[in-house]
């Protein structure tokens, strides 16, 4: 086998990397903003029991992600999953669109500014995807922090002394009352310092990764034309999964110290530096790891959902029948997501409701999507 047939088997960056230019803006945010929101319906629980972990103290220190989880369904119910989210949904469409925006139009100026370098493509996606990941997040961050600062407040209100909040209002009217708008900014250089490196080191990892993983597919199979859609995201999807270890590994010890000053009670404003002391005090070098294993999850997850919802986005621009095949691939996604997740609730506490509604979410946009498709026919 020659090398010039083994190159073929190796898709290009072009091939399966996602062209800003070819997205219909649009439609990315209006039918994304749904689909987006969808995904954190899912996740959200997850962020709960990662945010209570990382604050506990005394006997809830002994509790790992599984007895969190069945402590806050047995202290208050399903509510109790998802406090604080309405602050988070209603911030995170702003935030999204700020996001995703300077992710990608940096990301196609990383791949200009290298392409004179002639480096590898693995180096290429890392420093391209790096880049733009590192770029999103921090001019998304002036949005999230005061959402995060809220969100944290309403999912550990009650909990290990924390006080009690009527809501998201409540919760930015006191603060401001108490510290002024700066209280909402609490934590604000840490959220940077958190937010800002995790997204460059995820989205370099999935860079990287997916291209590795791309060679690595081209030694092992003999197809010469174009991969597949599946296949594609098949591939992003493992990408996610590497990204969301190593990005959980490397940023954990950093949010766990910002979520702690960022829940503190306004009389008590410790140092980031006395933060760390107390955690080592209390668990050990470990004690900064707390939900590393909620943390990883979320990562991977979440990255591994928005990438195939973000692929499926991009095939507004790609014939009707790929539209339809996208269109599948997701609804059966998440109807295997939603036989599995629902599967692991009901082993623990006959729990699934989020799963429901991230059906009816992905059904409603899929047949939305699809109407739009029949009335406006994309080229060819």
């Amino acid at each position: 086998m020659d090398t010039t047939t083994r190159a073929a088997k190796i898709p290009s960056f072009q091939q399966t990397e996602i062209n800003w230019d070819n997205l219909d803006k649009t439609k990315l945010y209006v039918v994304g903003a749904g689909m987006f929101s969808g995904v954190t319906v899912a996740l959200y629980p997850v962020s709960v029991v990662k945010t209570r972990m990382q604050v506990a103290s005394g006997d809830a220190l002994r509790r790992n992600a599984l007895a969190t989880f069945k402590n806050i369904l047995k202290v208050d119910g399903v509510p109790g999953l998802y406090r604080g989210f309405p602050t988070v949904i209603i911030g995170a469409v702003p935030t999204r669109i700020i996001f995703l925006t300077a992710l990608e139009t940096t990301k196609a100026a990383s791949l200009k500014l290298v392409e004179p370098f002639k480096l590898s493509e693995p180096v290429r996606a890392a420093f391209a995807n790096g880049l733009a990941g590192l770029s999103a997040s921090t001019c998304s961050q002036a949005i999230f922090v005061p959402i995060d600062v809220i969100s944290q407040k309403l999912m550990v209100q009650g909990y290990s002394g924390h006080a009690r909040y009527k809501g998201g209002i409540d919760v930015a009217r006191k603060v401001i009352e108490a510290d002024g708008i700066r209280g909402l900014y609490r934590g604000f250089g840490l959220s940077v310092m958190t937010y800002a490196p995790s997204s460059a080191v995820w989205w370099a990892s999935y860079g990287s990764s997916q291209r590795i993983i791309w060679s690595a597919l081209g030694r092992w199979q003999n197809e010469e034309e174009a991969p597949s859609q599946l296949k594609i995201v098949g591939v992003q999807a493992s990408g996610g999964i590497i990204a969301g270890a190593v990005t959980s590994f490397v940023t954990t010890p950093i949010d766990t110290i910002k979520t702690r000053l960022q829940v503190m009670d306004n009389e008590n404003k410790p140092k980031a530096s006395q933060v760390v002391k107390r955690l080592i005090a209390e668990d050990g070098w470990k004690g900064l790891y707390r939900g590393l294993g909620p943390r990883f999850f979320s990562s991977s997850a979440w990255g591994t959902s928005m990438i195939v919802c973000y692929e499926y986005l991009s095939m507004f621009r790609l014939p009707l029948s790929s539209v339809y095949l996208c269109s599948w691939f997701l609804d059966h996604g998440i109807n295997e997501l939603t036989s599995i997740s629902g599967g692991i609730y009901i082993q623990l506490m006959q729990v699934n409701l989020h799963t429901q509604i991230v059906r009816i979410w992905s059904s409603v946009y899929i047949a939305s999507f699809r109407s739009i498709s029949i009335s406006n026919p994309l080229p060819l």
